[in-house]
């Protein structure tokens, strides 16, 4: 008897001691130290407000030589808070008893979207989210800038538009939501410091309207797309840009427009007016998926300091004829498309499934202009002649990158370089020994170039003189 009491005593204690040096092992697997973060605080630039916000994301490692085990993450705001969480593809605002092996690492990802707040300067909106992890606490601090902003949304399928007359102020930055009008014999003013943002796909649309965008030389209109964030800062065609169907005559004076897909888009006009369809002057149209300057159908167009470059395609695009002069402008095959597509193609037949449109192309005057790039030739004239149709080309103290400029509608035009500061960089001022100086002719020349800065007695050809 006294065996068997001693047996059985002897495997409660084995078993004992089993459970205990178990505990101690998985007490053992999560070391007691603390995490660390890719930031300790996460940023967002300016979100506008109604308007979520891109995703932003950081990363907690465990850099222990053993596992950790976080008791708590905690969104300090809670559900009151603008900011949303994704962790570890969980959302919410608090979890509990995350583990994370040694070496490895979590994504928590976050998102910001804000209510009016009804005022016109920007507001920065905090928070944070809180680590527990072997009883101590780290934060990584949440910070986003908010700015209320007049809100254009239409939806053309479900009845919805949002018609534009009158003037738009400048206090508050304008978000488009697909679609902006100026309706039918309506007309808009957009005044210098004003700021339009444009979602993806979204376009400010002139339909048989006049649209007037007069900036000044220190207050310019800008317009871009609505994501402010670093990433998207040089993102061609986040939005469609600015289109004239049939507009009465329109005027865009200091404007800088970037990262559209056609950034101005001028088709057809109103047959009433014998005025300019649109007249364009000091305004810079950058970083276009597609067209720079899309001109079809006939427009009438006058430009003088325009500035159009990096484009993924063509800087000026003209297909089924136009009417149009262009005095001391800058075309630049400089961007996505260099080297691939000429800076200016030019065409008066447009060919569908329904076969090919021939029109005329009254006027195509370039006077003191730069149609230039990074290498091949970038001026490209594919024209259909039929009885009756006048295509009248004209040339003139212009420097442009083509091979041949013998033909009589070249006047005083050259391929020299025009020894651009850094055209990589986008500074197309040039140097004293470039083509460019003292070679315009006063015939054509503006009284000031893109800057507002007077121009010399002989100008220098293109939207910069030098001082």
């Amino acid at each position: 008897m006294m065996k068997i009491v001693n047996l059985i005593f002897g495997v409660a204690i084995l078993a004992s001691l089993t459970l205990t040096n178990s505990a101690c092992k998985k007490k053992n697997l999560f070391g007691d130290g603390n995490l660390s973060f890719s930031t300790d605080t996460l940023v967002f630039d300016t979100v506008f407000t109604t308007i979520g916000s891109t995703t932003k994301y950081f990363k907690i490692y465990n850099p222990q030589s053993k596992s950790l085990k976080i008791s708590q993450v905690e969104l300090m705001g809670g559900s009151a808070s603008k900011f949303k969480l994704n962790l570890d593809g969980l959302q919410g605002t608090s979890f509990s008893d995350l583990e994370i092996p040694s070496g490895d690492s979590l994504f928590c990802f976050v998102e910001v979207k804000l209510s009016v707040n009804g005022q016109n300067l920007p507001v920065i909106v905090e928070d944070s989210v809180r680590f527990t992890t072997n009883g101590e606490d780290q934060y990584v601090k949440l910070a986003a800038w908010g700015q209320d902003m007049y809100y254009h949304y239409s939806n053309i399928g479900a009845g919805i538009f949002d018609l534009n007359e009158g003037t738009w102020p400048n206090d508050k930055p304008h978000v488009i939501y697909n679609s902006a009008f100026v309706d039918s014999a309506k007309t808009l003013n957009i005044i210098g410091g004003t700021h339009i943002y444009l979602h993806k796909g979204a376009i400010l649309w002139n339909y048989k309207g006049t649209l007037n965008i007069d900036g000044d030389y220190n207050n310019k209109v800008t317009i871009q797309g609505d994501r402010l964030e670093a990433a998207y800062k040089d993102v061609p065609g986040q939005y469609y840009g600015i289109y004239l169907q049939e507009a009465r005559p329109s005027l865009i004076d200091n404007l800088v427009i970037k990262n559209a897909i056609a950034g101005i888009h001028v088709d057809s006009r109103d047959p009433a007016f014998s005025q300019n369809t649109l007249t364009i002057s000091n305004t810079e149209i950058l970083n276009a998926a597609s067209y720079g300057l899309f001109l079809f159908d006939g427009p009438k167009v006058y430009g003088e300091n325009v500035l159009v470059h990096s484009t993924g395609v063509h800087s000026l695009l003209v297909i089924q004829g136009a009417d149009f002069t262009f005095n001391q402008c800058d075309f630049l095959g400089y961007g996505t498309g260099e080297g691939t597509t000429p800076a200016v193609g030019i065409s008066n037949y447009y060919t569908n499934s329904q076969g090919t449109t021939v029109a005329q192309i009254p006027n195509a005057n370039f006077n003191n202009c730069v149609i230039y790039g990074s290498s091949g030739e970038h001026l490209a004239i594919d024209t259909i002649q039929t009885g009756g149709l006048t295509l009248n080309f004209h040339f003139r103290n212009s420097v442009i990158l083509k091979s041949n400029l013998g033909n009589p509608m070249f006047t005083s035009c050259s391929n020299s370089n025009p020894a651009f500061v850094n055209p990589n960089g986008d500074d197309f001022k040039f140097y004293s020994t470039s083509s460019l100086s003292n070679n315009a002719n006063q015939i054509y020349s503006t009284a000031q170039d893109i800057r507002g800065f007077g121009r010399n007695s002989p100008p220098d050809i293109g939207v910069y003189d030098l001082p």
